[in-house]
Order: C-alpha cells, then structure tokens, then sequence
C-alpha cells in the first residue's frame, strides 16, 4: 500500500513537471536590446541635385556651322579660350574686301594732297608772308604820316595815300588766305575724309563679325555642358556650351514638410553620390526654403546648400544622397529607434519585468536614422522589446533574446 501512495506521488510529479515545462515551451520567444549610452548624431536624410556655384553660357550672337570644337565636357578652360569655332568664309572675305576698300580711299585722299594743290598750297604761303611784313610797314608809314599831318608837317594828301595803301595790302592778304582756306577744306576733301570715316567703320565691323565666329569662355572654370559636333549648324542666340567654377558647388536638396523645422543655416551637410560609393563632400545649410512644393508624392521644401568640391567630381545635375546633421549629442542615454511603439496616444516601449512585458512610456531627444535619444522613462541597461510577429501586451510572459 505504501509503495503504491509513493508511485502516485512520483506520477503525479512527473505529470506537474512535465506541464510546466510545457507551458515554459510556450512562452513566445521575443527579441530585446539593452538601453545604453552613446554618441548621437541627428540626421535628415533625403536626396539632392548639384548645381554651380558660379557660371556662365556661351550662346552663338550669329547664325553658322560648326567648324571645330575646341572644348569637350568636363574640360577646364582659362576666361577668353575658344570653345568652338564657326565657319568663316563669309567673314574673312567680308573683312578683305573692307581693308580693300580702306586702302582705296585712303590712296585718294593721298592723291588730293599732292601733286598740283600741294604745290598751290606752297605758293599762296609764300605770297602771304611777302604780304606780311610789306603791310605792316605801310601800316607804320601811315602811322607817321597822320602824326606829321596833325602837326602839319606833312599834307594830308600824304597820309591819304599811305593809309589807302595800306588798306590795298590788308585785302591782299585777306584774299591769299581765303583762298588757302578754300584749297584746304575743299567739299571734294571734305567727301573724302567721309568716305575714309566709311571705310574704317565698315572694317571695324567685319572684324567683329569675324570675332564673332569664335565662341569664347566669359570666365575661368569647368565645361560642363557641350554637345555639339562639326558640321552642325548653330542658330543666333542657340547655347552652345555652359562653363562653371565647380570647386565649389551648390545642393538643391528636398526636405519632406515635418522635417523642416529641424533646419537652420550653417548646420553640417555630408554627401555620397552612388557613382562614386565611398567618397563624400561637405559642405553646409546656405539657404532654407521659401515655399512648400510638390515632388512626386512628397511636399518638400527646397533647402541650399554650400558644398566643397575641390576634385570637381560633382558635376552640374548630379543626383545625390544627403545628411544634413541637425543635432548632436555626447554620450546620450539611448536605445534603437525600431523599439518605439504608440499605445493609447503615449510613446513608450515594453521593457522586460522578470519574464513579462511592461508598457514604459518614454520622453524622447534627439534621433539618428537607427537610434534615438532618451530624456525619462527609462535608465542605463534596461530591456526593450524590438520587433517582433509576436503581439505584445502588458504582463505577457515571454522568453527574452539579447541582441548584441
């Protein structure tokens, strides 16, 4: 009989044993991660496109074909270089025919002042200073003979005669010089000199038409878009390339609407381009958005920023990934941002009590793209509950898993 009661209370065990490691199987199993302490940074992640900082286009100010291109993308150029080269046939020989005609009038006006009028010129020179010194001694005689008659020394018959004299000598004069005047500025000079005006402005012009042909860089920088080839034809006013310093560059960057108001000018701005994995530029917020515009599905405001290119690498119109860092934090109590949960309008998480769940709610700082900053609610080593298919609630009891 006693073996018996004791074979019962050994069954009985088994059976009190054996259920609750059943129920201990069927405990779901639930990831957690520890709360600790570490560096955070805050970052806006979106994407951007590159723009110049500074540059210019290059436009074609008259129709014609491209005869040579001088200046590929991506070459560097000095202000004043030759990007391309139109055709100028009908230029040059524009020009020839206004030196031609230059050195036709100029031949011209070198025949009126030789020859027969130069020798004319001579002589009236000539009789004009015999006259001179001849009226003004008969201009002295008068004098004297007035003075004399005055005091009748001398009849004045005599004066009347000196003075006539003198008259005769000063339209003499007057005559000569007239007709020096006349030969000078003859209308057929005066022609000439227009003609010769004329032709000088007609070659000025065709230079510039000449010039005109070649397509030069207004300033100092990178090629970063031309696309033309020989033989095209280039239409008045067409763009023919666009140069731009690129040492340093511009990032239009596009910030979805809640994350506007993390954003302030001079924050730090870190770029990657896929083309390029690994390599990054810096730079930082320049300017803050003006309005709110759509982007596909998003609204987005459009953020500048400043960005150090000293390679170059970033070209006008390059697609790239940014973060832009709006705060930062030393040593911050923190845990992974996935263990956030929203429980009846609370933010919280579900820590780990002995085997079973409990809701915490939390008071959050700072975040990362993978953490996030936690200000009360929570001390250093606690255990948060991560993801999981499991549905969690409070007092649920669970089989706990660290992750590192």
């Amino acid at each position: 009989m006693k073996k018996l009661l004791w074979l019962a209370l050994l069954v009985a065990v088994l059976l009190a044993g054996w259920a609750l490691l059943k129920v201990r199987r069927a405990r779901p199993e639930v990831p957690f991660a520890r709360v600790e302490r570490s560096d955070l940074v805050s970052v806006i992640v979106t994407n951007g496109r590159i723009e110049p900082l500074e540059w210019a286009a290059v436009a074609a100010e008259q129709a014609g074909l491209v005869r040579r291109v001088h200046a590929e993308r991506g070459q560097r150029v000095k202000a004043g270089e030759v990007l391309v080269e139109l055709d100028a046939a009908t230029a040059e020989a524009e020009l020839a025919a206004a030196r031609a005609r230059l050195a036709q009038v100029q031949a011209e006006i070198a025949r009126l002042e030789q020859g027969g009028r130069a020798a004319e010129l001579a002589a009236l020179d000539a009789e004009i200073e015999a006259l001179r010194p001849e009226l003004a001694a008969a201009e002295q005689e008068k004098s004297a003979l007035e003075r004399l008659a005055a005091r009748q020394a001398a009849t004045r018959t005599e004066a009347d005669a000196a003075g006539r004299r003198a008259e005769k000598l000063a339209a003499q004069l007057d005559g000569l010089r007239k007709r020096r005047l006349a030969l000078v500025d003859s209308p057929e000079r005066q022609a000439a000199r227009a003609r010769l005006d004329e032709a000088e402005a007609a070659l000025e012009s065709a230079r510039l038409r000449l010039e005109k042909t070649l397509l030069r860089s207004p300033l100092a920088g990178t090629v970063y878009e031309a696309d033309l080839r020989p033989g095209a034809f280039v239409a008045a006013g067409q763009t023919v390339a666009k140069v731009g310093r690129l040492d340093r560059v511009l990032a239009r960057v596009f910030v979805d609407e809640p994350e506007l108001g993390r954003l302030a000018r001079g924050q730090a701005v870190l770029l990657g381009w896929d083309a390029l994995p690994g390599r990054r530029w810096e730079g930082s917020v320049e300017r803050l958005p003006s309005e709110i515009t759509v982007l596909g599905s998003r609204q987005v405001g459009e953020v500048v920023c400043r960005i150090e290119n000293p390679g170059g690498e970033l070209l006008p119109g390059t697609n790239v990934n940014v973060e832009i860092r709006t705060e930062a934090a030393r040593s911050a109590l923190s845990m992974p941002r996935e263990a956030l949960r929203r429980r009846n309008g609370q933010t919280g998480v579900f820590t780990l009590n002995g085997d079973r769940l409990a809701w915490q709610p939390v008071e959050l700082g700072i975040s990362t793209v993978t953490r996030v900053q936690i200000l009360k609610g929570l001390n250093e080593g606690d255990a948060v509950a991560l993801p999981t298919d499991v549905g969690l609630a409070e007092g649920l009891e669970v089989r706990p898993v660290f992750r590192p």
